[in-house]
């Protein structure tokens, strides 16, 4: 069959290979995955070894120099395939129109046609790691015929009308039916589940290859900067908890043990430097009497190290729940920098939850059960802190002391109800720290029923968006 080659309009790496090596370095610094200059020098060196020749190969050796976490991979693998692209336009060597077979060609209009060559191909490929290059083909294909459209900055790709046109849930059933066929009409329960499985899984890894290649196509129209803005997948620890969806809210959970481990040691660092203690002056003079009043060997004083008590004041309601969960999570993980933890949650009104928290406990299942056994509405079940604050002063009025560490978790939002701030000042002054954790962006804190600029008068509010940027905050809160 003969080939004809597609050249690109422009050159895909116009500084090189090395310098496009450098601006994919940079591009995932971008996204936040932390890559330094040995991490760099690592990577030129493989591709020295593997070279260009296998793409694949390529992807696993880069991934090998640059990644230090296995929760970014996701992330590398969708910059990978937009710096490193698997083909150009259509495909990158596409056959004369001439010398084409007809069996391969995508009907032009019918759309039944289509799902059912899908189908067959799909039946063809039982592992689409291993794919033909019928299957690719026809993809491109699907993607270029029912996924182009026009927008304001010219033509682009949907994956959402690329796969609206494939009808995957009609698609899964004839895979599944195909798959079921062999064991006759009465397949064992384990046939039928291990089917389902093996269909639903063709099913996830072709949407995978349509999302992959309308990022490709899309990339070539519309440039990589206007991929990475809105196509590739956030980091875990990037994802903003009040946007986050529930599969982003698990995989964040994901991050909390490294999280609590990188501030663990920081915290030891801190402690051991801290350890040496003031210079006791009285009794360094008085040493120094034997060395003609030169202060040669200094005194120190001892360091009294204390870990405080912590208390926890969080709101469960639904539109903070996810940060609130992900915030105890961190810090029960952090339990032993504190002598005590206890832990508070509210809606309306307060309950001591902290003997869910055990050092044994399933932290998911502890935090299903607040909402389920603990008493933290009897109102409306809306959110307002005030009462909130006054049932706490009120049933646990011994809790706070000099010793004690307060953290409330919330947005702040008391659906316009009294935020009895001289009450939360009360609570603060009971406490040797005090601090107030939010989620929302610092630009909505003054608006609608937001209290956050009262409360800010006698506490201090941190922003927390973020599972990075909370861990950084609690990494300065941390006791020394």
């Amino acid at each position: 069959m003969a080939v004809r080659r597609v050249r690109p309009s422009q050159p895909l790496a116009p500084n090189g290979i090395p310098g496009h090596l450098v601006g994919f370095v940079e591009a995932l610094r971008a996204q936040g995955i932390s890559v330094g200059p040995s991490e760099t020098v690592d990577a030129g060196r493989v591709m020295g070894v593997l070279g260009l020749g296998d793409r694949e190969i390529l992807r696993a050796g880069l991934a090998c120099a640059v990644l230090r976490r296995p929760e970014h991979r996701e992330t590398y693998d969708a910059m990978f395939d937009l710096w490193w692209p698997a083909a150009l336009g259509t495909r990158s060597a596409v056959a004369d129109e001439d010398t084409i077979d007809p069996d391969v060609q995508l009907p032009p209009d019918d759309v039944e046609a289509m799902r059912q060559m899908l189908l067959d191909l799909l039946t063809e490929n039982p592992e689409l790691a291993d794919m033909d290059d019928r299957l690719v083909a026809m993809i491109a294909q699907i993607v270029d015929a029912y996924g182009k459209y026009n927008s304001s900055r010219g033509p682009s790709y949907s994956s959402y009308q690329a796969l609206k046109s494939m009808a995957l849930d009609e698609l899964e059933g004839k895979l599944l039916a195909g798959l079921l066929a062999p064991y006759g009409d009465e397949p064992t329960p384990t046939q039928e589940e291990i089917a389902k499985a093996l269909a639903a899984q063709r099913i996830t890894q072709l949407r995978k290859m349509v999302d992959a290649e309308t990022k490709r196509r899309t990339a070539e129209q519309l440039g990589r900067d206007h991929v990475q803005m809105y196509g590739i997948p956030q980091l875990s620890e990037n994802v903003e908890f009040l946007r986050a969806s529930g599969d982003q809210l698990r995989a964040m959970r994901k991050v909390v043990q490294p999280l609590a481990r990188t501030l663990a040691t920081r915290l030891a660092a801190r402690r051991r430097r801290a350890r040496a203690g003031a210079i006791d002056l009285r009794k360094t003079l008085r040493k120094s009497m034997s060395t003609g009043g030169v202060p040669i060997d200094l005194v120190l004083r001892k360091p009294r190290p204390a870990r405080p008590e912590l208390v926890v004041l969080c709101d469960v309601s639904g539109s903070v729940a996810g940060f609130s969960h992900f915030t105890l999570l961190l810090v029960h993980a952090l339990r032993q920098q504190f002598s005590r933890v206890r832990v508070f949650a509210f809606i309306d009104t307060t309950d001591e939850v902290t003997h869910m928290f055990g050092p044994d406990a399933d932290l998911a299942v502890a935090i299903q059960r607040i909402t389920r056994e603990a008493g933290v509405y009897t109102r409306d079940g809306h959110s307002d802190y005030g009462n909130a604050f006054i049932s706490f002063t009120e049933q646990f009025h011994n809790v706070l002391s000099p010793r004690s560490s307060l953290l409330v978790l919330g947005d702040g939002r008391t659906n316009y109800r009294d935020p009895a701030t001289s009450v939360l000042a009360h609570m603060v002054n009971a406490s040797r720290h005090a601090h107030w954790l939010n989620p929302e962006p610092k630009h909505l804190w003054n608006s609608g029923d937001s209290a956050v600029v009262r409360y800010q008068e006698v506490i201090t509010m941190h922003e927390c968006r973020s599972a990075k940027q909370l861990a950084a905050v609690i990494d300065q809160l941390l006791p020394v």
